[in-house]
């Protein structure tokens, strides 16, 4: 008889510690659906009491202080931090939606859609058969293609009303006067720019910048207060203008000379109270070569004395 052989069981490997399934990946459309669900629960009779008392005018602050925040997370170099501080502002949208869709305005597919189509007719260049031969030519037909878009908008709005067209329309008609002025003026400029209307080069904003500020100075010769006030808005409009020339950002631009400010000022205040001295004791004579002194701690070069209280920085 035939001896049976004998089955040797393989030998199990180790569970490694720690050991567990893997959680599968999400995409990017459930995320947001779940991230919906989410702010849908915190508004619902029995979620968070803040949540639910919120409003659309309650909500404005948050919403600019979430976009700045992003700007100084992009600033800082840190990713991680960037992610969150963009999720934050994505959480403004999706929670400014629910209200909406409480109320039955709008829902947040709503409010996706709009900006997939919005993107989709702007860039017939892409989507469609318009040819672009560069990003100049980009922009102007985009600025085309909102003014007929808007145009279209008032027709149908009037058309709703029974009332008549607006006579006349604007190229500069899609920036908000809620804006930050200098935010405003900004796109004031660069929609200027985008038919033509704008300077050859730098050089001429610089004789405009010298222009507005010689016409300034004659207002304070004159004490003329509402002249003041008019002239150095002028003399702003045209540095806005100049940022918007060389392609720099003038509200990021003015952030980082705050935040530079700051920076300097902190520091002379360390170097006072390293020598026994109360800062704001001193003559200004004194907090002049601190300041000379905060501005050597970072490089820079010494510059020469400025008469009035303020220096350039």
């Amino acid at each position: 008889m035939r001896k049976r052989q004998k089955r040797t069981r393989k030998p199990k490997k180790p569970r490694r510690k720690g050991n567990v399934a893997k959680k599968k990946q999400l995409t990017p459309g459930e995320w947001f659906e779940k991230l919906v669900a989410v702010q849908a629960r915190l508004r619902a009779p029995n979620g968070c009491p803040w949540d639910r008392e919120q409003t659309h005018q309650s909500l404005r602050t948050y919403l600019i202080e979430e976009a700045y925040e992003v700007l100084e997370a992009l600033e800082s170099g840190n990713d991680a931090k960037f992610a969150e501080e963009m999720g934050d502002l994505l959480l403004q949208i999706v929670f400014h939606s629910q209200i909406a869709r409480e109320e039955g305005r709008f829902t947040v597919s709503e409010v996706i859609r709009e900006i997939h189509d919005k993107m989709i007719r702007r860039h017939p260049h892409v989507f469609g058969t318009t040819r672009a031969k560069d990003s100049t030519e980009v922009l102007r037909n985009w600025e085309q293609i909102k003014a007929a878009e808007r145009r279209a908008g008032e027709k149908q709005g009037n058309s709703k009303a029974g009332g008549d067209l607006p006579e006349e329309a604007s190229l500069l008609d899609g920036v908000s006067r809620a804006l930050p002025a200098t935010l405003e003026g900004f796109q004031l400029t660069r929609k200027a720019s985008r038919i033509g209307f704008d300077w050859e080069d730098a050089s001429g904003v610089f004789e405009k910048m010298r222009e507005e500020t010689e016409e300034l100075k004659k207002a304070l010769g004159n004490q003329d207060h509402w002249r003041i006030e008019e002239e150095l808005g002028d003399l702003l409009f045209a540095a806005i203008n100049l940022s918007r020339f060389l392609k720099v950002d003038p509200e990021i631009a003015l952030k980082k000379a705050n935040a530079k400010f700051v920076r300097r000022f902190r520091a002379m205040e360390r170097l006072a109270r390293k020598n026994g001295q109360g800062f704001k004791d001193l003559p200004r004579e004194e907090m002049e070569t601190y300041w000379d002194a905060a501005k050597k701690l970072e490089g820079k070069p010494h510059s020469p004395e400025l008469s009035g209280a303020q220096r350039k920085r």
